[in-house]
């Protein structure tokens, strides 16, 4: 799963919106807003060390000379080492810390389910609301013309048309 900025609060009102209507938890109508915003805390934290993440590994690959292809390796041993999530771990990750967010979470008032359902429950409306990498991508492929493939070039049309996308879509 990978997390935009730019639909944070989207997703948080449909974690916690799914949950209410659910009759999982219990939220003072006055207190809907400020639940929401605690998990916006929880995405807006992932995010934050996420981009400490990346600027570590560009530090390290710099610093030991590492050649770009080896970015993903790098990334999951520095993330290992730090406990933070990558790639199909992030949505597992981020429905522990709102399930325990809903434990202790004085915006909300009751918890009426099982930790395991509500883990069952987040994870679906992540995965509900996940932006589909691959569709992007050939998207953006689609709109490259005249540039080999494999090239310098290539990448870098590749990262400009994969930023428009992204842009049309509303993911940044």
């Amino acid at each position: 799963m990978k997390l935009y900025r730019s639909r944070v609060p989207q997703i948080a009102r449909a974690v916690i919106g799914r949950l209410i209507q659910d009759g999982d938890i219990e939220v003072e109508p006055e207190g809907r807003e400020e639940a929401e915003r605690d998990v916006i805390a929880i995405f807006e934290e992932f995010l934050r060390r996420d981009d400490d993440l990346r600027e570590t590994v560009r530090d390290v690959m710099a610093r030991n000379q590492i050649p770009y292809d080896q970015y993903g390796k790098i990334r999951s041993q520095v993330a290992e080492g730090r406990g933070h999530a990558v790639a199909e771990d992030v949505d597992r990750y981020l429905a522990r810390q709102i399930v325990e967010n809903c434990m202790v979470s004085r915006h909300i008032s009751e918890v009426f389910a099982d930790d395991k359902d509500l883990y069952k429950k987040v994870i679906d409306t992540l995965r509900a609301n996940d932006v589909d990498e691959r569709a992007l991508r050939t998207e953006a492929e689609g709109m490259i013309k005249n540039i080999a493939e494999g090239s310098v070039n290539y990448q870098d049309a590749l990262q400009r048309a994969l930023r428009d996308v992204r842009k049309r879509h509303g993911l940044y």
